[in-house]
């Protein structure tokens, strides 16, 4: 429900496990066939002199280095700015107003704006849910989901509770909710599973 690149992410995660696979297949060759050993250092060696004297070759007037490590600091930099964005990009979607309402003097009430926050809808569920006794742990979301604002209420059952009468009771508070606000709010019910209980189910209420 949030605002997290999961294309990106996965596609982000398969090159590194890929890279990662190859890399650590190829090291497992190179420390069992000497064959693949022998022919890696003569390889490697190779490369080496090259790129040594190609950094002879390219060294710039003003410093006595080669531009090469210039190009390669550049290059790691945009690396490290790439990757802070993408972690700055982790989790969005966290919204704040659950709804806007803008009157004006033509309707029976008087003009001006109305701001519903989120914190009214996920403190009203939390507090219900919070004095039953048969739940270890709740909480109440809100994330911007379409366009729409969304609740996602995620709670962990005690043993041999029964999940779909849970979400039949959570169902009915999520209808009272409804009914105090005047407005239906979409809400995404995850039942959980943890040390102390032994199930795991998620359903969505609405």
């Amino acid at each position: 429900m949030n605002g997290t690149p999961r294309g990106l992410n996965r596609l982000l995660l398969t090159l590194l496990g890929l890279i990662m696979v190859v890399a650590g297949c190829g090291a497992i060759v190179l420390a069992t066939i000497p064959t693949a050993a022998s022919w890696w250092q003569g390889w490697a060696g190779a490369q080496l002199a090259w790129l040594g004297d190609y950094a002879d070759r390219t060294r710039l007037l003003l410093t006595s280095q080669s531009w090469i490590w210039l190009a390669g600091a550049v290059f790691f930099l945009m690396v490290v700015i790439v990757m802070i964005s993408w972690i700055a990009n982790q989790g969005k979607g966290r919204a704040s107003t659950l709804h806007d309402y803008e009157g004006n003097a033509d309707d029976d009430g008087a003009s001006g704006a109305v701001r519903l926050s989120c914190a009214v809808a996920e403190q009203a569920l939390k507090s219900a849910l919070l004095e039953r006794t048969d739940l270890f742990g709740v909480s109440v979301t809100s994330y911007d989901f379409r366009g729409q604002t969304a609740l996602r209420v995620r709670v962990l059952p005690r043993p041999g509770v029964a999940p779909h009468e849970i979400a039949a009771e959570i169902t009915e508070l999520v209808s009272a909710l409804d009914e105090l606000l005047g407005l239906e709010v979409p809400v995404l019910l995850s039942i959980g599973s943890g040390a102390r209980s032994r199930f795991t189910k998620a359903e969505r209420v609405r």
